[in-house]
């Protein structure tokens, strides 16, 4: 993970910039480049995306988002998955849409990547809640866990059979073994 200090570069002019590989983040005045993804992250990733969509898109209850550029109260983030509710989505003309994100997610979803570090990860996952985000989830990959975090509560730690809480309004069960279990793709 690349940081770079950059006091007189304001946000908007970060917005200006040309996207980087992996992407960059702007982050109480630091450009922070993200970690790229491994196996194991793009995997849960894609795993949770599809099994997230498959509830809400056809009742068009929300949508969720892998690596959406999220930017609001003053910093622009990339959670690794954004879930929006379908009713604070922006369409333009064509029913598309639009690029720009310019609001918390109401559920950020971050997955720990090799060397990444966890108080950096929650400081964005801090700054979505205080923003109007309702939920966010840590997956810890190396320890099977998932801290879940909602608005003035304690965070949970769920492993193991615990079930996840989810988005409120979203028909979705699942406990930490089934998203794990995710990441054993070999024969039986």
């Amino acid at each position: 993970m690349t940081v770079a200090k950059s006091a007189s570069l304001t946000l908007e002019e970060f917005l200006k910039l040309p996207e980087t590989k992996p992407a960059s983040e702007y982050v109480e005045g630091e450009i922070i480049q993200k970690p790229m993804p491994k196996t194991r992250h793009s995997r849960l990733q894609g795993k949770l995306i599809e099994t997230i969509n498959r509830v809400v898109e056809v009742g068009q209850i929300a949508y969720a988002f892998p690596e959406l550029r999220c930017t609001f109260g003053g910093q622009s983030i990339i959670p690794d998955i954004a879930v929006l509710r379908w009713s604070r989505l922006v369409f333009d003309a064509q029913g598309e849409p639009i690029e720009d994100m310019q609001m918390a997610p109401d559920w950020t979803i971050e997955i720990l990547s090799p060397n990444q570090r966890s108080n950096r990860v929650t400081r964005n996952i801090l700054h979505c809640l205080n923003h109007g985000c309702q939920m966010g989830w840590l997956i810890d990959p190396d320890d099977y866990s998932v801290l879940v975090f909602q608005p003035q509560q304690q965070p949970k730690f769920c492993h193991r059979s615990d079930v996840l809480t989810v988005l409120e309004g979203i028909d979705l069960n699942l406990t930490g073994e089934q998203v794990f279990a995710w990441l054993k793709m070999g024969p039986p």
